[in-house]
């Protein structure tokens, strides 16, 4: 079994309301001088196999066509 961690995270330029609306969260609660906040997605996968070449490549199909919108958004792949 092979355990990897997707990460995708917004593109630089595109916008990121739920960024802002966490930074707006922050200050409100106390937390000053925060700024630039973004936020994104974290998958945790279990694959069968004991090739992780293998997996990684499937990992990156599947973030190509499911796990993450190439056109706005950004992924890495960490393989352990």
């Amino acid at each position: 079994m092979i355990k990897a961690r997707v990460t995708v995270t917004l593109k630089n330029g595109v916008l990121d309301p739920q960024g802002k609306a966490i930074e707006g969260a922050l200050g409100t609660l106390g937390f000053a001088g925060v700024s630039g906040v973004r936020q994104g997605k974290v998958f945790d996968l279990e694959v069968e196999g004991e090739d992780k070449a293998k997996a990684e490549a499937d990992i990156k199909a599947m973030c190509e066509r499911l796990l993450a919108n190439t056109v706005i958004e950004n992924y890495s792949i960490a393989v352990n």
